[in-house]
């Protein structure tokens, strides 16, 4: 189970930083050991995400007349940040993927710990459709729930309480990656864009070298 950020193609126009190359409509998983270029190409689309100019009528403040500033701004003034993505779970026994959805968010990753604990599970997005359930002791993870017959991974609740402490783990590497990233590529916005990125991830900021 890892995190991932649903990348899309970018026109390579892009100037703010230096990005990596990607496959359109990829998915980047995040943890640790991302290159400066892939953290780059990850704060671009979590960034993206969230560039949609607010009302003015509905008392927002105004985006910056600097162009990265108001690239910047709707992730920084966001009360509820989002990220295109989720958590990608794999079978390395039956090579069985489910990924995240189209339209699912990874800022709602951590709604899969209602699913270890019996509640209701969280939506997955849709083309395909995944879902997540819990049955007695057993989660079963349908990759298309309009198919009736189509791919599934079954494993214990146990399991998946634990994949996601690795989950917790892997947003956590990556939030001190992008911490020292933003360091050295926004100086003058590292500090409000790690906390955004630790609001949207709902994770402690981290302290550190790389925090200003």
């Amino acid at each position: 189970m890892r995190p991932v950020l649903r990348v899309d193609v970018h026109d390579g126009d892009f100037a703010f930083w230096p990005v990596a190359e990607m496959k359109s409509f990829g998915h980047l998983p995040l943890g640790g050991g991302l290159s400066p270029a892939e953290v780059g190409t990850a704060m671009m689309r979590i960034v993206g995400c969230n560039d949609i100019g607010p009302d003015p009528g509905e008392g927002f403040p105004l985006p910056s007349a600097d162009p990265l500033g108001s690239f910047l701004h709707g992730l920084l003034t966001s009360e509820e940040p989002i990220a295109g993505g989720g958590l990608l779970v794999a079978d390395t026994s039956s090579g069985v993927v489910v990924p995240p959805g189209c339209c699912c968010g990874l800022e709602d990753w951590r709604e899969w710990q209602d699913v270890v604990d019996g509640g209701d599970p969280p939506w997955l997005g849709h083309d395909p459709q995944p879902t997540a359930e819990r049955l007695g002791d057993t989660v079963r993870l349908t990759l298309d729930s309009g198919k009736s017959d189509g791919p599934v991974i079954e494993l214990p609740a146990c399991e998946l309480a634990r994949l996601l402490e690795g989950v917790d783990r892997d947003l956590s590497d990556f939030v001190a990656l992008a911490a020292d990233w933003a360091s050295h590529h926004l100086p003058d916005h590292a500090t409000p864009v790690v906390a955004a990125l630790s609001r949207l991830l709902d994770l402690p900021s981290p302290t550190g070298p790389g925090q200003r």
